[in-house]
C-alpha cells in the first residue's frame, strides 16, 4: 500500500474515473472529489461526457468513487464558479474578446480551490484525468508535456498552471491514449462508461448558445448589444450589425450582409460598436501580442527564443519567435501568417524535442501593433 494521499478530481466521465482506477490499483490511498458548478442540465449534457454541469455525472462519480472503495465529496462551489469562471466569460465578451472559460477554471477553480481542499484532507497530491504529462528541468523548474494520445492533448488548457500546482499533481492518463482508456474501461466491467461519448461544448452553456446566454445573464443586454456599423478596413460603413456580442473574429456565416466575395470579421471594437470586416487576407497576421505570461519550463526566454505557438486548441502549432515588448507583454512573430488570431483566446507556446513541452502560455490582447 502506497502511503500517499490523493485527492482525485472525479467527473463522473470516463477518463478521470479510469484514472482513479489505476492510482487504486497502483496502491494509493484515494479521496474522491466532484464539484458542483452550475445547475443547468439538458438532454444534449446528460448524454455526453462532461464534467461538471449535469447533477447525474455528479452522483455517477460519487458512485464509482464508492464501488471502488474510497470516500468521496461533493463539493458547492457555484458563487465561487460563478464570480470567477462566468463573470470573466461575460466580462470579456462584453469587451468584445472571445475567452476561454476552461483555461480560467483550471487555474482558478479546478486547482485553485482543489489544492485548498486537498490540504484540508490530508491529501499530498490530486490527480485529473487530463491528457498531458509533468516533467522537470534539472534546474527544478516543472513543466508541462503533450500528452502521449496527440489529438487528446490538454496542455493547450493547463498554461496557467503554477509551478506549485504542477510539483503537486500527477496525470494518470498521460502516457495513454483515448482508446486504451476505453478498452481499460471496457476490460474492468464499465461497459457502459467505456461508450460514453464526449463534448466539445462549454459546461455552463451546454446547447452552446452563447449569445442566448449572454441575453440572460447580462443585465440590459438588449440596450448594450444594439444595432451597430460594419465597417471595412479603411473605416467605411458598409452594412449593419445585429450588436458586437453576437460575432467572433474569423466568423463569415450568420452576418446578415451579402458582398461579392466572402467577408470575415477581421476586428471587434465594442465601445464605438463596430465590427470591421474583410476578406481572408485581411484576416491573417504574422505577429500578435499576449499578456498574463505564465512560464513553466524556463522562468524567462531570451528575444527570439523559437517556439511553435498554438492560438486555439484545435489549431496546429505554429513555428514563431518569441520577443519581450513591453512589461508583462510579449510579442509572437509567426513563420508564415496565420488565421483568425482572436483577442481572449490563449497562446500556448511549445519547446524541446518535437515541440512538446510547454514553454508557457499567455492571453492575446491584439494582432495589430501595440503601443
Amino acid at each position: 500500500m502506497n502511503s500517499k494521499k490523493i485527492l482525485m478530481a472525479m467527473s463522473g466521465g470516463i477518463d478521470s474515473s479510469i484514472a482513479a482506477m489505476i492510482l487504486k490499483n497502483q496502491g494509493y490511498s484515494l479521496i474522491g472529489a466532484t464539484y458542483r458548478t452550475f445547475d443547468q442540465i439538458s438532454d444534449s449534457c446528460l448524454a455526453k461526457e462532461k464534467g461538471c454541469c449535469s447533477v447525474d455525472s455528479i452522483f455517477e462519480a460519487k458512485a464509482l468513487a464508492e464501488s471502488m472503495g474510497f470516500p468521496h465529496h461533493i463539493l458547492d462551489i457555484r458563487e465561487e464558479f460563478k464570480s470567477s469562471v462566468i463573470a470573466d466569460f461575460i466580462e470579456e465578451y462584453m469587451h468584445g474578446r472571445t475567452p476561454n472559460p476552461c483555461v480560467v477554471c483550471n487555474s482558478n477553480i479546478k486547482w485553485g480551490k482543489l489544492m485548498e481542499i486537498a490540504a484540508e484532507l490530508g491529501c499530498d497530491t490530486i490527480a485529473t484525468g487530463h491528457y498531458a504529462r509533468i516533467s522537470k528541468t534539472y534546474e527544478g523548474r516543472y513543466f508541462l508535456q503533450c500528452g502521449v494520445d496527440l489529438a487528446k492533448d490538454q496542455t493547450y488548457f493547463l498554461w496557467k498552471l503554477s509551478q506549485y500546482d504542477l510539483a503537486h499533481t500527477v496525470f494518470p492518463l498521460g502516457n495513454l491514449t483515448k482508446p486504451e482508456v476505453r478498452k481499460m474501461a471496457f476490460d474492468a466491467g464499465y461497459e457502459k462508461l467505456s461508450k460514453k461519448g464526449e463534448s466539445q461544448e462549454i459546461c455552463f452553456i451546454p446547447d452552446n448558445d452563447y449569445r442566448h446566454f449572454l441575453s440572460e445573464n447580462v443585465k440590459d443586454f438588449d440596450k448594450l448589444c444594439k444595432y451597430g456599423n460594419f465597417v471595412d478596413p479603411s473605416g467605411k460603413i458598409i452594412g449593419k450589425h445585429k450588436g458586437f456580442p453576437n460575432y467572433t473574429i474569423g466568423q463569415r456565416k450568420g452576418l446578415g450582409v451579402a458582398f461579392g466575395e466572402p467577408r470575415f470579421v477581421i476586428n471587434i471594437n465594442a465601445e464605438r460598436n463596430e465590427v470591421m470586416l474583410g476578406t481572408r487576407e485581411d484576416l491573417q497576421s504574422h505577429y500578435c501580442y499576449v499578456n498574463q505570461l505564465n512560464m513553466m519550463k524556463y522562468a524567462d526566454f531570451t528575444d527570439g527564443f523559437e517556439v511553435a505557438v498554438k492560438v486555439r486548441y484545435r489549431s496546429k502549432a505554429a513555428l514563431a519567435r518569441l520577443f519581450h515588448h513591453a512589461d508583462g507583454i510579449a510579442r509572437v512573430e509567426f513563420v508564415d501568417l496565420i488565421d483568425s488570431i482572436t483577442p481572449g483566446q490563449s497562446a500556448v507556446f511549445y519547446t524541446g524535442d518535437d515541440f512538446a513541452d510547454v514553454l508557457g502560455g499567455g492571453v492575446i490582447i491584439a494582432n495589430s501593433v501595440v503601443e
